[in-house]
């Protein structure tokens, strides 16, 4: 079957680690299920994957690719949920601390065909496309929990969104506008702010501006660099949700007093859970929300793809169709 798949890692140049050919179809454990899938989106997870981080050679060759949806072999429509429980692991897989995503442990999704646990299969929605449905497995379901299961938020509160550009920051923003939460958002770059509010955004701000009001949760992704920020910009009993550092994981300024004065809540948020992404599936049918697709490429493409997205010349998912 045809596969984007790294035989072995570069930190250098992830794009020459990258190999897109055919790999042997896989074979089907019992309590597992195949998957013929129909499209399959990119992350910057599988650009990591390319440079050796969080897979070592004695797992390679491995299949990349975390999201996926097609066909089982019942002839079901379904989205694959691509973090994958250790064995006899009960309750939310997300705080299983032997948990994989799909392309670390187990083959990935940008192929013909993938196999998972059964329980890993979610429904797709009759109004989803496939492309649509594809993306959902990793930053809308991490800005899904993000927003709804750790940060509590509802209809006619305040959020910001630090840092614009990013595939949950955009999910974010949409999710939220869809919820009736009022969005705010920063950034750095002018053309990103601009391009927030035309995603949804009620406003749009330079990272580290003072705001017209404090907000009621933050959605950090960023870390260090917008840290301080984000404590200060929150009302008294706010919540920091945090998923990701990719500026650092060590502030300067920690801001432990005002944390502690004004009782600010900081919780942490990875990925989400089966049912989450049911629910998540579920909201965008109802709520006619939709992924923002960039580009779609056959997989036999897909280094075109990858060089979209090293490139930071995306806006929304790149996404692979069989």
């Amino acid at each position: 079957m045809l596969a984007a798949f790294v035989t072995r890692t570069d930190a250098d140049n992830p794009l020459q680690a990258l190999e897109v050919g055919e790999r042997p179809a896989p074979e089907v454990p019992q309590g597992w299920a195949r998957v013929r899938l129909k499209a399959a989106s990119l992350n910057h997870h599988d650009l990591w994957s390319l440079r050796g981080v969080g897979l070592p050679d004695e797992r390679l060759p491995m299949i990349l690719g975390c999201d996926g949806a097609g066909l089982d072999d019942e002839g079901n429509e379904v989205i694959v949920h691509s973090v994958i429980s250790s064995p006899g692991w009960r309750g939310d897989e997300t705080l299983d601390p032997r948990r994989s995503l799909l392309s670390e442990v187990h083959q990935g999704t940008l192929a013909d065909e993938v196999v998972v646990p059964k329980g890993n299969l979610v429904p797709k929605p009759a109004g989803l496309s496939w492309e649509e449905a594809a993306c959902l497995p990793t930053a809308w379901l991490t800005a899904y929990r993000m927003l709804f299961t750790q940060g509590q938020v509802v209809p006619g509160q305040t959020i910001l969104v630090q840092g614009a550009g990013g595939g949950v920051a955009t999910a974010l923003i949409a999710l939220g506008r869809a919820a009736g939460v009022r969005v705010w958002v920063t950034s750095r770059d002018e053309a990103k702010r601009s391009r927030a509010v035309e995603l949804g955004a009620d406003q749009a701000f330079e990272s580290g501006a003072r705001l017209p009001e404090r907000v009621d949760a933050v959605m950090e992704t960023v870390g260090a660099a917008t840290w301080s920020h984000s404590v200060k910009s929150l009302k008294p009993g706010g919540a920091i949700v945090i998923c990701g550092a990719t500026s650092g994981a060590a502030p300067k300024n920690a801001e432990l007093n005002r944390i502690f004065f004004l009782q600010l809540r900081v919780l942490g948020s990875t990925m989400g859970t089966r049912e989450e992404l049911g629910r998540l599936a579920q909201f965008l049918r109802s709520s006619g929300v939709r992924p923002k697709i960039d580009t779609v490429l056959p997989l036999e493409r897909a280094r075109e793809g990858f060089e979209k997205l090293l490139g930071g010349d995306v806006v929304g998912k790149v996404v692979f169709s069989s």
